[in-house]
């Protein structure tokens, strides 16, 4: 009994460790998604275009392209946990400018400054959420807990998705800004809850040091991630344009029902917050089955993302030829949609944990979580620009989810025993 004791506290800690990190990607989730539904009530009290309107996504999105990298590089120098906490506060900072932006500031100034502040979260956010899934491949050595702590983070992100649209309709109906402004307040309980139960593994790795051959580390690096691209780039540059797609086609799809619902529905308010929350709910529910599993199987993985794509491309593609005007059945598709991308993600995850080496995987995480921001970022932007061409705003999306098709059909080549 006295032996099996530290075991059991041991693992206790990390369940602590892990509730700890999932609130990580729930607060990411919520900084960006919850803003969705509320982007046509921010359109009207701001007095802006569509496509102004769509930067206040984008905006986020673009700046953690470029600094998803650098936060990946950074954490590997000087410890995961601190780049975390650093970035929570820089998110905390950038949805302060813009909650007072918001409250304090008239229509024009005020869109300028939110858009700063939003620039500022996306900064902060790239040394969050990205950082999070290394961290846990470095907490734990067993195949088994890497894998189902990933999945609790996995879940804990799309758990996020889903209540992001009914929360933040439900926030505007008090204050239209105050999803903004709650923003600060949720970022800061997640810094303490970082910072008082989770333990850095490898305390060497956290250390700064003061390496006066910083450059000639920093070029080893680049050097290192050029050669491994090299060697693995045929399948790893499809799953990087998967990813970067199938955002670019959920966010796109999302900004587009967000619109119609209140402009051709007239559904506003919690309503309109549970029913963009049908489609996410079928991202979460097919993510979390395919996770159980596909397991370690890579033939699976590719299996069931295929799958997901032809059920995406059928769903859009059926989009841009019927008449969608009929509510329920446009959310139907939206849902098969939803559930052909949760089909689709986390056989993406699984290939790239499964295909690299854990001593890699940091850096080619943080350049497929670049390449998905990619998609975050254009698809509210392309979607406000075709709003009033719906149909081909749709075989756009279906075109984009037929080239995922046959980059994952042709490009990605699991072994037989494998």
């Amino acid at each position: 009994m006295q032996e099996g004791a530290p075991i059991v506290k041991h693992k206790q800690k990390k369940k602590l460790d892990l509730a700890a990190l999932s609130t990580i990607p729930l607060i990411m989730t919520l900084a960006n998604s919850m803003l969705i539904p509320i982007l046509p009530i921010m359109q009207r009290e701001l007095k802006i275009s569509d496509l102004q309107t769509s930067l206040i996504i984008t905006v986020y999105a673009a700046v953690s392209i470029v600094c998803i990298p650098l936060a990946g590089y950074l954490s590997d120098r000087f410890g995961r946990k601190r780049i975390i906490v650093i970035g929570l506060a820089v998110v905390a900072l950038g949805g302060l400018i813009s909650g007072l932006a918001a409250w304090l500031m008239d229509a024009h100034g005020g869109y300028d400054v939110i858009l700063l502040g939003r620039f500022v979260q996306g900064i902060g956010a790239a040394g969050a959420f990205p950082i999070v899934l290394p961290l846990v491949g470095d907490m734990f050595d067993d195949k088994e807990e890497v894998s189902s702590a990933l999945g609790m983070i996995e879940t804990s992100n799309t758990f996020g998705k889903v209540l992001s649209p009914v929360l933040g309709s439900a926030l505007a109906l008090v204050l239209w800004f105050l999803p903004l402004a709650v923003i600060p307040l949720i970022a800061v309980l997640s810094i303490l809850a970082v910072i008082f139960f989770v333990k850095s593994p490898d305390t060497s790795k956290s250390a700064p040091t003061l390496d006066p051959n910083t450059n000639k580390r920093f070029r080893t690096f680049v050097h290192h991630t050029a050669v491994l691209l090299s060697q693995k780039g045929h399948w790893l540059y499809a799953i990087f344009a998967i990813g970067c797609l199938v955002m670019f086609i959920m966010f796109g799809f999302l900004y587009y029902l967000s619109s119609v619902l209140e402009q051709h529905y007239h559904i506003e308010g919690i309503k309109k917050g549970l029913l963009l929350a049908i489609p996410l709910s079928g991202i979460c529910i097919l993510s979390f089955i395919t996770g159980k599993i596909v397991g370690e199987n890579k033939l699976r993985m590719k299996v069931f993302g295929v799958i997901g794509l032809i059920a995406l491309t059928a769903a859009m593609l059926t989009c841009g030829i019927v008449n969608t005007k009929s509510l329920w059945f446009l959310i139907s598709l939206m849902f098969i949609s939803g559930a052909g991308i949760g089909l689709v993600l986390p056989s993406l995850d699984a290939l790239i944990t499964e295909g690299i080496e854990k001593k890699q995987r940091g850096t080619i995480t943080s350049l497929y979580s670049s390449a998905r921001f990619i998609g975050v970022a254009l698809g509210p932007l392309i979607a406000s620009v075709m709003l009033k061409s719906e149909e081909w705003l749709f075989y756009l999306f279906a075109g984009s989810a037929l080239l995922c098709f046959i980059l994952a059909l042709f490009t990605i080549k699991p072994k037989k025993s494998e």
